[in-house]
C-alpha cells in the first residue's frame, strides 16, 4: 500500500511538473523604481545662521524635504562660503546656483526695473504690498522684468517697516545731507544722491566696520531685530524712523531652467513651500522687533529716537517724485510698474486708513 501512494504522489509531482514547463514563463517580480530625486542648490546674500533672513532659507529647506518625501532637497551656501553677497543674481543667472535669496533692489545696475519689487519710498506697507503681489498684478510684471534674465522672482519674506537708519549727528534740516555718506540700497539711495547725499551698498557683514572707520556716516539696515544685535548703537547714536522702505520684501531668485527640469508636483511643493516661508519670514520679523524694541528702550537709554523733519520729509518726497516721473519717461515698462504701485497704494490705502489707522488712532485717544 504505501509503495502504491508513494508511486501516485511521485506521479502526480512529475506531471504537475511537466505541465508547468509547457506553459509560457511569467518575468520575475520587479522592485518599483525609486523615484527620481533632485537636489538645488541655494546661494543667500547674508553669512552663516543670519537670524531671520538665513532661518526663512533653512526652513524653506526642511519643508521641501518633508513635502516632497525626501524628492526634493535644497542646499544652502551662505556668503561666507560662495564670497559675492552681491553675485547672487549673476550665479543664479548663470546656472551656477538654482536659487538665490536676497533682495530684488540689489540689481537696480543690471536692470533698473529690478528696483520697485523689494520696496519704494513713500509706498506700501507690508499688508498692502503682499496684497499687490498675489493679487494686483505685482506679481506678472515682476515675471516680465526677471524673464528677460532667465530667472523668476517670488517674494522671499518681508520685514516689515523699517527705521531711517542710524546717524552720528542729528539730521536737522537739508544742509545736513550734503555730503552724507550713508549706507541706503535701493531707490532711497538715488532720492538721497538728489540731495547732495553719497549713498553707497555694502554687504551685511562689513557695515559695522564700515561705520566704525568713517567710510560712512550713517547706515540704514532693518530695524529693532537685526539692528541691536549689530551694535550700531555704540557708534551712531541717532536712531531715525523710516521713510524709504514702509516694507521691504525680499526674494526667492530661481534659475528658469532649474524650474523647468522639476516635474509639476516639485514646482508646486517650492512654490507652496518659498511661501510659507516667506509669510512666517514677515511674523518671526515682527515678533523680533517689538521684542527688541522694548529691549532698546529699558537697557540702551542712550540712544536717541528721531523723526526726520519734516522740511527734510518734505524734500525727499519731492525728490522721490521727480525720480519716479524720470524713470517712467524712460522706460515703458517701468512706468507699467511704477502706475501700478501708485494705483494700487491709493485704493489699498484708502481701506488701511479706515481699518487699521483709524483703529490705531482711537486706541491713542482712549490714552490722552
Amino acid at each position: 500500500m504505501y509503495r502504491k501512494l508513494t508511486g501516485f504522489v511521485l506521479a502526480t509531482m512529475l506531471a504537475a511538473l511537466l505541465a508547468a514547463c509547457d506553459k509560457p514563463q511569467q518575468p520575475a517580480l520587479q522592485a518599483a523604481p525609486a523615484a527620481q530625486t533632485f537636489t538645488l542648490k541655494l546661494a543667500e546674500t547674508w553669512g552663516p545662521n543670519y537670524p531671520i533672513f538665513g532661518d526663512t532659507t533653512k526652513q524653506l529647506a526642511a519643508m521641501v524635504d518633508r513635502m516632497s518625501g525626501g524628492r526634493l532637497k535644497i542646499t544652502i551656501d551662505s556668503s561666507n562660503k560662495h564670497k559675492a553677497p552681491f553675485g547672487v543674481f549673476d550665479m543664479v543667472k548663470a546656472g551656477q546656483y538654482d536659487i538665490g535669496h536676497s533682495a530684488s533692489y540689489y540689481w537696480k545696475g543690471k536692470d533698473p526695473d529690478t528696483l520697485y519689487f523689494t520696496n519704494m519710498p513713500f509706498s506700501m506697507t507690508a499688508p498692502e504690498q503682499l496684497a499687490w503681489f498675489y493679487h494686483g498684478g505685482g506679481m506678472q510684471l515682476m515675471e516680465k522684468v526677471y524673464a528677460r534674465h532667465g530667472l523668476l522672482s517670488f517674494p522671499g519674506g518681508n520685514t516689515g517697516g523699517q527705521m531711517g537708519g542710524w546717524f552720528r549727528k542729528e539730521i536737522n534740516s537739508t544742509d545736513d545731507l550734503q555730503g552724507l555718506k550713508m549706507r541706503i540700497p535701493g531707490f532711497a539711495g538715488e532720492v538721497l544722491a538728489r540731495l547732495g547725499a553719497k549713498p553707497t551698498n555694502i554687504p551685511p557683514g562689513e557695515l559695522y566696520t564700515a561705520l566704525e572707520r568713517n567710510t560712512i556716516d550713517a547706515l540704514e539696515w532693518v530695524g529693532p531685530a537685526l539692528d541691536l544685535r549689530m551694535g550700531f548703537h555704540k557708534i551712531a547714536p541717532y536712531y531715525y524712523t523710516g521713510w524709504h522702505e514702509p516694507s521691504a520684501e525680499l526674494q526667492f531668485l530661481v534659475n528658469k531652467k532649474s524650474w523647468d527640469s522639476l516635474p509639476p508636483d516639485l514646482q508646486e511643493i517650492l512654490r507652496v513651500a518659498m511661501r510659507a516661508a516667506a509669510s512666517d519670514m514677515y511674523a518671526l520679523a515682527y515678533h523680533e522687533n517689538a521684542v527688541n524694541w522694548v529691549k532698546m528702550q529699558q537697557e540702551f537709554p542712550a540712544i536717541q529716537v528721531r523723526t526726520f523733519p519734516k522740511e527734510v520729509l518734505t524734500a525727499l518726497k519731492n525728490a522721490n517724485d521727480e525720480l519716479l516721473a524720470e524713470f517712467a519717461a524712460a522706460d515703458p515698462l517701468a512706468r507699467e510698474i511704477i502706475d501700478s504701485q501708485a494705483e494700487y497704494l491709493a485704493q489699498a490705502r484708502a481701506w488701511t486708513s479706515i481699518s487699521d489707522q483709524a483703529y490705531l488712532n482711537s486706541m491713542r485717544d482712549l490714552q490722552d
